[in-house]
């Protein structure tokens, strides 16, 4: 069977050989989408002795998912002049990205079918099982010479039942979740935490770096997932006690705006600190990344802590503040939300 990827050679000359919609300044020695090329070390993109490979690369891709992460995901793709196919739930999603060129598929079985690697962003653990390995899932349209990319962040054993479904087919499969909200998945600079599959890593690099500043790879599948866990354990700890701070600052006195200069300018500084400070002072919280997703992965970590028998208090203790907030009907704003579990005015109706 005729191998659905072709090669790229990291001679100059080889250029000839890409597919139409890539043009050679994207893969200027100058340019950070290059990096892919001499990729070697074993946990990130970047080698101090780079080595010329051969690499090959996949030519149409499939994106499934098309939130508030994918869409616009799916869209540096595009704008990078990537044969793009895309599915979601809700097609009005897939509508603004056909109309800049992408094709689209009614299921994701039809995208697998028709494109060499398909690419996953979902929401939640049930909710990449079902577009994996469900009814019409994309296991159904794989086959030997194609790969699968899960984006989305789920457990580390959600990961592996995906991973041997698809590798069941002959394809290839690599966990990918990033590290990232909305403005850096716009801006083309996420973080990506890859394990599985280095031939699709390798593959699939040139995408990664479209859509991302960085990509790191951990080796087995659940690696990626654990990794993506952890940080997201660390944000969400890091912004209930921003949010401690912020409100105990006001209670005090203090002007909050203040506080966010002191932190800003200190060795504790974050930039969602400065970023996100003030209009939490306003109280008001555009989504970047929704606070519901904020809590399932604390839950998540929690339970991956806990099967190794690791004590988290300090997430345990962040997760109620997420869980308080999502109970009061704040899940679909930003999880910057949960400073509103510390206000009287919630403390006061859980208390009756």
């Amino acid at each position: 069977m005729r191998s659905c990827f072709f090669s790229l050679k990291l001679q100059h000359s080889s250029l000839s050989l890409l597919p139409s919609h890539f043009s050679t300044s994207m893969f200027s020695f100058n340019h950070r989408f290059s990096s892919h090329f001499i990729s070697n070390s074993f946990s990130s993109s970047s080698s101090s002795s780079p080595q010329p490979q051969v690499i090959q690369t996949p030519s149409r891709v499939g994106f499934l998912g098309l939130g508030i992460m994918g869409s616009p995901m799916a869209l540096n793709l595009i704008q990078s002049g990537i044969d793009v196919t895309v599915w979601n739930r809700t097609k009005t999603k897939c509508e603004p990205l056909i109309n800049l060129g992408a094709k689209y598929k009614s299921s994701p079985e039809e995208v697998a079918a028709s494109c060499d690697v398909t690419f996953a962003m979902l929401a939640d653990p049930q909710s990449a099982l079902d577009v994996a390995v469900g009814n019409h899932g994309a296991v159904n349209g794989m086959a030997p010479g194609k790969g699968y990319v899960d984006v989305s962040t789920v457990d580390g054993e959600t990961s592996k039942l995906i991973s041997g479904n698809i590798k069941s087919t002959g394809a290839l499969f690599l966990e990918a979740p990033v590290s990232g909200s909305k403005k850096p998945a716009e801006d083309g600079q996420l973080i990506f935490l890859t394990a599985g599959d280095r031939d699709l890593y390798e593959s699939v690099s040139p995408f990664l770096d479209i859509m991302g500043k960085s990509k790191f790879y951990l080796g087995d599948v659940g690696n990626g997932a654990a990794m993506k866990l952890i940080v997201n354990m660390i944000m969400g700890s890091m912004m209930a006690s921003f949010s401690e701070g912020l409100v105990l600052s006001e209670k005090v006195g203090l002007d909050p705006n203040v506080l966010v200069q002191v932190v800003s300018q200190g060795a504790i500084n974050a930039p969602m600190y400065s970023m996100k400070g003030s209009p939490m002072i306003q109280s008001l919280y555009p989504t970047a990344f929704p606070l519901k997703h904020q809590q399932k992965d604390l839950r998540l970590a929690l339970g991956l802590a806990e099967s190794v028998s690791q004590p988290t208090p300090i997430a345990a203790a962040a997760n109620e503040l997420y869980k308080v907030a999502k109970a009061h009907g704040l899940g679909d704003q930003d999880f910057s939300a949960v400073i509103e579990s510390l206000k009287s005015r919630f403390q006061h109706s859980d208390d009756q």
